[in-house]
């Protein structure tokens, strides 16, 4: 189970093509086999209408319809990081499945366990970053839309005052909240973010409270990185405008959710799946962002004004080019430090090991 503390780097390379293709031996799968490949995926939560185990089933079933008669798909959800997840894992592969993909940060070390004990199967590891040959690694770029978010906020809020309601102080948490409050500041140099953590991915009743601790505390705006709809829920029953993440929320905030930053997991599993039909399967590590589709913003509210919705937009093209990069300094952290300075941009390998907070987020590590 994770702790309140910050836990390993999610990867310490990037794109990197680890060897060859799975050996020979894993491989022997032709195109013309009469079999269907089983294909199992793991989730840390329920599926339900929203959030981000629903966005991966949607993925699931983008295999399904693309690939019908090549494949038979399965899913374990609500399953619990560590020894659980060991257990469920090992069992989809001692089950006949053939390519298994675990979805949660907290399955790394039993995906490396398991995967070690059959190296002849294939899986892969959302937000990872421990692989091995017959284990890949796949994650997106979430900072990306979280710049956008924090742009739209900047010029949404009132009081400048956000609240972000957190899951676990890993790298990729604290990237989104800082690529929120650089988003925020670029359009308004007085926005805070204030954060309050829930050690949970998963908990409508801990993201409920940390949303209205967050509104007595003053903020007019609300984000989160946690997986229910608890906290769009809550600002439309408060009349407080929301960004949803993981899916589009829109119908549990009708008048107060003005987007949501939003995964599409399905190009990548329709990809990963055919790999392994052709035998071309490699182990890999994947990051995408808004250029190759990972990413992307839910409609816009109505009450989003036509010009903010415009500059978002520019955001995001510009970002899809490269014109535009996030982490672009100068970038001070809270004690005033600057960590990058004017004129450049961070790397690939210190985004994904960032363990600060920017000036201007209200919260601890």
């Amino acid at each position: 189970m994770f702790t309140n503390s910050l836990l390993p780097t999610r990867r310490t390379l990037l794109r990197s093509a680890l060897a060859a293709p799975v050996a020979a031996g894993l491989a022997g799968r032709g195109a013309s086999a009469v079999t269907p490949l089983k294909v199992a995926f793991v989730y840390v939560s329920p599926i339900g209408d929203a959030g981000w185990t629903y966005q991966h089933e949607l993925g699931r079933r983008a295999v399904d319809k693309a690939l019908a008669g090549q494949v038979t798909t399965s899913y374990v959800e609500k399953v619990e990081e560590g020894a659980d997840a060991e257990r469920v894992i090992r069992q989809l592969a001692s089950s006949g499945n053939e390519l298994i993909f675990a979805t949660s940060f907290g399955y790394m070390n039993p995906m490396v366990k398991v995967a070690g004990q059959f190296p002849k199967l294939r899986f892969e590891h959302a937000t990872g970053y421990k692989r091995l040959p017959n284990l890949a690694t796949y994650s997106a770029r979430f900072y990306e839309g979280r710049y956008v978010a924090g742009v739209i906020a900047g010029r949404m809020s009132k009081t400048g005052i956000v609240g972000y309601v957190a899951a676990f102080p890993i790298p990729e948490v604290v990237q989104g909240i800082n690529a929120f409050l650089l988003g925020a500041r670029s359009v308004n140099p007085k926005a805070q973010v204030k954060v309050v953590w829930t050690s949970s991915w998963f908990d409508p009743g801990k993201e409920r409270a940390a949303a209205d601790t967050l509104i007595a505390q003053g903020a007019d705006f609300l984000t989160q990185h946690t997986d229910s709809t608890a906290v769009v829920q809550a600002g439309e029953e408060k009349g407080i405008m929301t960004i949803g993440y993981n899916s589009d929320m829109a119908k549990y905030g009708p008048k107060t959710c003005l987007t949501a930053v939003t995964m599409d997991w399905s190009g990548y599993y329709i990809g990963r799946v055919k790999a392994a039909l052709a035998s071309t399967w490699k182990s890999d590590d994947t990051w995408g962002g808004f250029k190759e589709g990972m990413i992307k913003m839910a409609p816009y509210n109505a009450i989003v004004p036509a010009e903010v919705k415009v500059e978002a937009d520019a955001k995001i093209a510009a970002i899809s080019t490269g014109t535009l990069k996030p982490f672009s300094g100068p970038i001070h952290d809270q004690a005033g430090k600057q960590v990058v300075a004017a004129g450049a941009s961070m790397s690939d390998k210190d985004i994904l090991e960032m363990k600060w907070f920017a000036d201007g987020v209200q919260g601890k590590l």
